[in-house]
C-alpha cells in the first residue's frame, strides 16, 4: 500500500474507527473490504468518504471566526468541500499555541490561530480568509519567493529575520524566527504552505539594551581611568592580564618570577597584603589603596576595589577587581585643605562618585558572573566538539590501517583456502580466521560510527516493517527470560536511512539491556512519529526542528546513576566486567544517528531502567525494496588491472587475487607512479586504486587525470577509510563505485564485471539504424544513472523512431510514469535509490502492459529479477541489440515465456 493511501486512510477518524471495532472483534474480512474500498476510491481519484458538515475542531476564537467564515466566496469553496487532509491540517494549526498560518492554494488564502491573530495586530480578523498579497502588500516579495519554494517541495528556516510591517500603528521592523513547510494534498502534491512564526522582537531589543549598557560601562572605565583585573581564590594571576599589563607594564612572566607584589611601593605592601588577607578571610570586599609602579616609573596612588565570586557552597573562586587612578585626586585635596568650605563640597563630590563607582561595581560583578558562566559553557562545547574531531581523525587512521592489515589476511585466507580444499581440518581453521576477519572488520566499521566517519548507503526504510522483521534475531539474542513488547503508533512515517546500521544500532541496545536486566526481565520497543520543535534545538546542539521517526528501546534492568550517564556515549566506556563488552555499542549507535541526521536522548535512573530515544529522519518517499544479493557464478576476466596500493603486503595479496581470476595485472605504489604508467601507453582497461594514499597527488586527482587520457578506462575505488575526498555529507559521491576493505574474492569479482560493464556500454559501437520496430511513434521510459549512457541510449532509441523520456533515478521515473502514456521502460537494475527491480515492480501496477527491458552488466542478477515477459539486455549492447530488445519487449506484453538475454 502507497504512503499517501495509509495516510488518507489514517486521516479519516470514522473511518478508522470501523477498521479498529473490526480487526478488534476479529472481523478480518470486514476491515480489509473497507480498506480496498477506500484504495479504489483514492485510485479512481475520489474522496474516502464524504467530509461532515460543519467544523468540529474548536480553535477559539480563530476557529469559531473559521466556522462562521463564507468560504465558498474565496478558492478553497466550502468548508465541507474541504479535503480530509486539508481539513486536518486547519484543525492542527487552529488548535496549536505557536503562532501558525496557512497559505492554500494558487490565491494563497490565509487561515491562522489565535497566536498569530497578535502577530496580525489590526489586519486581523479581516485577515481570516483574505490572501497573503492583500494582507501583507509591504512584504510581499518576500513572501512570494518563500511560496514559491514551498510549492517546489523545499522547507525554508530562518532565525532573527527582520521584516517591516505595518500593523495598524504605521511601518514597524518586528524580528522573527521563521519555518516555512509544504503541505501535501493527498495526490502526493503541494497544496499550500504553512508557516510557524516566533516574534523575537523583545529579545533582540533586550539585547541592544545591554549592548549600550556594556558600551556606557567601558566608557564609565576609562572615564575614571580604571583598570579591571581577575585573580584566582588566593590571589594568584591566572594568564595574561592586558590592563594590568598596560598600567604597570608587569608580563604574567614576570608576575611569575616576583609577583604582584613587585608593582606596589614597598612602603605599602605589608599594609596591602594585611588587607587583602582579611578580605579574604571574611569573604568580603576588597577596598584599599596603594601606590603602584607605572610602566613609566613613576609611582601613582590608586584606589583597589575587589568583589569575592562565591560558589554554591559558599567558598571564594575568583575575584573580580578594580585599579583607580587617585592621584590628582588625592593632590587635590591636599591643595584645598586650607579652603573649608571647598573641601566639603570636594568631599561631597568624591563620596557620590564613589557611590556611583560603587553601584557600577555590583552590576559589573553580575554581569562578570553571567558572562564567566557563558564562556565556561561555551569552553565545554568547544572541548567537546573538539575532542569528538580528534577522535573521529583518530579512529579514520586506525580503521584505514586496521582494514588494510584485515585485507592481508582475508585475501591471503582465501587463496589458502584453494591449497587446502578437500582437507577438512585446514577447511575449518580457514573458516575460524575468516570468522575471526569478519569481527575485526565489525570492530573497525564500529570506530568509524563513533568518529561518523562512516560512507552510508542510506535508504528509505518502513522501521514498523524493519522492526518486526528482526524480531526473531531479537528473541535468540536476548534469551527466553525476557519477554518483547512492541508498541507501534498510527501512520508511522518512513526514514531516511542505512538499514544495515540501524539493524546493528537496534540489536547493541537489545543487548545492553539485556545485560542491565541480567535475562531476567521486559523489553520495550516504541515505535512513533515525532517532531522536535525549535525550543526543544536551542537547548540541544546539532538538533534540526523538523520531523522524526522514534525508535525507542526500553529495559527494566538497573538503570544508570547522573555520572555514568554522562559517560555512557564515550568509546570504550563500559560498567560490564572485563571481557562482557568492548565499549563500542552506545558510541557506535550514537555516532551513527548523528551522522545520519538524526538525535539520540537517553533517560535512567537507578532502579528505574533505562530508555534509549532514537530520532531518525523522515522521509517523504515511499519505502525501497530490498534487492536480493547475486549468488550466481563467481567470473574474472582477461582485462588489463592497474592496482594502485601504497600497503606493499595488501598490493601483493590484491594482485594474486586478481591474477587467479584471470586478470593481466600492472601495478603502482602511489599515485604519481600510476601516472606514469598511464603516461607510457600501456592499453589499461580498469584503474583499482585505493582512496588513502601518500603524495601531493591524491586518488580522485588520480582517476580524473586517467580519464582524461584513456577515455574508456573504468574506475573502482577502494579504501577501509574514505576521509572526505569521495564521501561528502556521509554519503558517497554521485557516480562513484567503491569496494570497501576488506572484501572477499567474490566481492572483487562481481564489482569487477559490474564497473567493466557500465564502462563498455559508455563507449558501445555504434551501427546502422535499422528501420523502425513495432508500433509507429512507441513511447520509452529510459532509466539510466550513467549520463553518457543515457545520452547515448536515448539516441539510440530516437534513431529507432521511438518517443523516449529519459529519468536519472527510480524517483523520476515515477513521476514520468504517472503523467505519461508509456509502451517500454528501458531500466538499468543498479540505480541510486530505488532499484531498477522495485521501479519495475511498480510499473507493472500502474500500468499492468508495460514492456520491461532490464539494461545491466548484470545479466544474472536480472535475471531473478525479470518476471514473465521481461527482456534482460546484457551491457555492452548496440543499437541493432537495443531494438531487438524493444520489439521483444513490445511483443512479449501478456506472454508466458520469460525473454532470452540480447546481446
Amino acid at each position: 500500500m502507497s504512503s499517501r493511501y495509509t495516510r488518507n486512510v489514517a486521516l479519516t477518524a470514522e473511518w478508522d474507527g470501523f477498521v479498529t471495532e473490526s480487526l478488534s472483534s476479529g472481523d478480518y474480512a470486514n476491515a480489509s473490504e473497507v480498506i480496498r474500498a477506500g484504495l479504489r476510491a483514492l485510485r479512481d481519484g475520489r474522496a474516502a468518504r464524504p467530509a461532515p458538515a460543519g467544523w468540529p475542531y474548536g480553535g477559539g476564537e480563530c476557529g469559531d471566526l473559521l466556522r462562521r467564515f463564507d468560504w465558498s466566496k474565496t478558492a478553497m469553496g466550502p468548508i465541507d468541500a474541504w479535503t480530509v487532509e486539508l481539513r486536518a491540517t486547519v484543525g492542527n494549526i487552529v488548535n496549536s499555541p505557536i503562532p501558525k498560518v496557512l497559505m492554500w492554494g494558487a490565491d494563497h488564502v490565509m487561515i491562522y490561530n489565535d497566536a498569530y491573530a497578535r502577530v496580525a495586530g489590526a489586519a486581523h480578523p479581516a485577515a481570516l480568509g483574505s490572501t497573503v498579497p492583500a494582507v501583507w502588500p509591504e512584504i510581499w516579495e518576500w513572501n512570494r519567493e518563500m511560496l514559491a519554494a514551498g510549492f517546489r517541495g523545499e522547507r525554508r528556516a530562518y532565525h532573527d529575520q527582520p521584516l517591516t510591517l505595518d500593523r495598524g500603528a504605521g511601518p514597524e521592523t518586528v524580528v522573527f524566527d521563521l519555518f516555512y513547510t509544504p503541505v501535501y494534498t493527498a495526490d502526493g502534491r503541494v497544496g499550500g504552505v504553512m508557516c510557524t512564526c516566533v516574534d523575537n522582537s523583545p529579545r533582540v531589543a533586550l539585547e541592544q539594551e545591554l549592548s549600550v549598557s556594556n558600551t556606557r560601562f567601558r566608557t564609565a572605565m576609562d572615564a575614571v581611568h580604571g583598570v579591571l583585573w581577575t585573580n584566582s581564590a588566593d590571589g594568584r594571576m591566572i594568564g595574561e592580564q592586558p590592563g594590568w599589563a598596560a598600567l604597570t607594564g608587569q608580563t604574567f612572566a614576570a608576575y611569575q618570577g616576583y609577583g604582584w607584589t613587585a608593582a606596589i611601593h614597598p612602603d605599602d605592601v605589608e599594609p596591602t597584603v594585611q588587607a587583602w588577607q582579611a578580605a579574604v578571610a571574611t569573604r568580603s570586599m576588597f577596598v584599599h589603596e596603594h601606590r603602584v609602579r607605572r610602566h613609566c616609573g613613576s609611582w601613582r596612588n590608586f584606589a583597589v576595589r575587589a568583589l569575592p565570586v562565591l560558589n554554591g557552597a559558599g567558598a571564594i573562586t575568583e575575584w573580580v577587581g578594580v585599579h583607580t587612578d587617585i592621584t590628582h585626586q588625592r593632590a587635590a585635596e591636599a591643595a584645598l585643605r586650607e579652603q573649608a568650605e571647598a573641601l566639603a563640597r570636594q568631599v561631597r563630590h568624591r563620596e557620590r562618585a564613589e557611590e556611583q563607582l560603587r553601584q557600577l561595581n555590583e552590576t559589573l560583578e553580575a554581569r562578570v558572573i553571567a558572562e564567566i558562566g557563558e564562556r565556561r559553557q561555551a569552553e565545554a562545547k568547544l572541548a567537546q566538539s573538539q575532542k569528538m574531531e580528534t577522535v573521529g581523525k583518530l579512529t579514520g587512521g586506525v580503521a584505514h590501517d586496521f582494514n588494510n592489515l584485515l585485507q592481508v589476511v582475508s585475501g591471503n585466507l582465501q587463496l589458502l583456502s584453494k591449497d587446502v580444499a578437500g582437507n577438512d581440518r585446514a577447511e575449518q581453521r580457514v573458516a575460524n580466521a575468516m570468522a575471526g576477519v569478519s569481527r575485526g572488520s565489525k570492530l573497525a566499521s564500529q570506530l568509524l560510527a563513533f568518529g561518523r566517519r562512516q560512507a552510508l548507503e542510506p535508504k528509505v526504510v518502513n522501521v514498523t516493517r524493519f522492526v518486526r522483521g528482526m524480531d526473531d534475531m531479537l528473541r535468540r539474542a536476548i534469551g527466553e527470560g525476557i519477554e518483547i513488547e512492541t508498541i507501534v503508533g498510527g501512520g508511522l512515517w518512513n526514514t531516511f536511512i542505512d538499514p544495515g546500521q540501524i539493524e546493528n544500532a537496534l540489536l547493541n541496545l537489545a543487548i545492553n539491556a539485556r545485560d542491565a536486566m541480567d535475562g531476567q526481565g521486559k523489553l520495550t520497543i516504541e515505535l512513533g512519529n515525532a517532531h522536535l520543535d525549535s525550543d526543544y534545538a536551542r537547548t540541544h546542539d546539532e538538533v534540526t526542528p523538523g520531523q522524526y521517526v522514534m525508535l525507542a528501546v526500553s529495559d527494566t534492568g538497573s538503570g544508570m546513576t547522573a555520572d555514568v550517564l554522562d559517560k555512557v556515549f564515550e568509546p570504550f566506556f563500559s560498567t560490564k566486567s572485563e571481557g562482557k563488552g568492548s565499549g563500542l555499542g552506545l558510541s557506535m549507535v550514537y555516532g551513527f544517528v548523528k551522522q545520519s541526521g538524526g538525535h539520540v536522548k537517553i533517560y535512567s535512573e537507578p532502579g528505574e531502567g533505562t530508555t534509549v530515544r532514537l530520532y531518525l529522519p523522515r522521509a517523504m518517499e515511499s519505502e525501497d525494496v530490498e534487492v536480493q544479493v547475486d549468488t550466481g557464478p563467481i567470473t574474472g576476466g582477461s582485462e588489463t588491472v592497474l592496482v594502485v596500493e601504497d600497503d606493499d603486503e595488501v598490493r601483493a595479496t590484491v594482485v594474486e587475487l586478481l591474477t587467479d581470476l584471470g586478470y593481466r595485472v600492472l601495478k603502482a605504489c602511489d599515485a604519481t607512479a600510476a601516472l606514469n604508467v598511464i603516461e607510457s601507453g600501456v592499453p589499461i582497461d580498469i584503474l583499482f586504486t585505493d582512496v588513502v594514499m601518500p603524495g601531493t597527488l591524491k586518488s580522485p586527482e588520480l582517476a580524473r587525470k586517467a580519464r582524461e587520457r584513456l577515455p574508456d578506462i573504468a574506475v573502482l575505488f577502494t579504501s577501509g577509510y574514505t576521509e572526505n575526498s569521495i564521501v561528502h555529507g556521509g554519503k558517497l559521491d554521485a557516480g562513484v563505485e567503491l569496494l570497501s576493505k576488506p572484501y572477499t574474492r567474490e566481492a572483487l569479482a562481481r564489482r569487477f564485471r559490474h564497473v567493466l560493464a557500465n564502462q563498455r556500454q559508455r563507449g558501445a559501437p555504434r551501427t546502422a539504424a535499422p528501420a523502425p520496430r513495432g508500433p509507429a511513434g512507441t513511447t520509452v521510459l529510459l532509466v539510466e544513472d550513467d549520463v553518457l549512457i543515457r545520452m547515448n541510449t536515448a539516441e539510440m532509441l530516437k534513431e529507432a523512431g521511438c518517443v523516449v523520456v529519459e529519468a536519472g533515478s527510480a524517483e523520476e521515473a515515477m513521476a514520468a510514469l504517472q503523467t505519461a502514456p508509456v509502451d517500454v521502460l528501458v531500466t538499468d537494475l543498479n540505480l541510486p535509490g530505488s532499484s531498477g527491480a522495485e521501479l519495475a515492480a511498480r510499473a507493472r501496477d500502474i500500468r499492468g502492459s508495460i514492456g520491461i527491458v532490464f539494461a545491466t552488466g548484470d545479466s544474472q542478477r536480472a535475471g531473478d529479477a525479470a518476471q514473465s515477459g521481461d527482456v534482460v539486455l546484457s551491457k555492452p549492447y548496440d543499437e541493432e541489440g537495443l531494438a531487438k530488445a524493444l520489439e521483444r519487449a513490445l511483443a512479449g506484453r501478456g506472454v508466458k515465456a520469460v525473454g532470452e538475454a540480447v546481446g
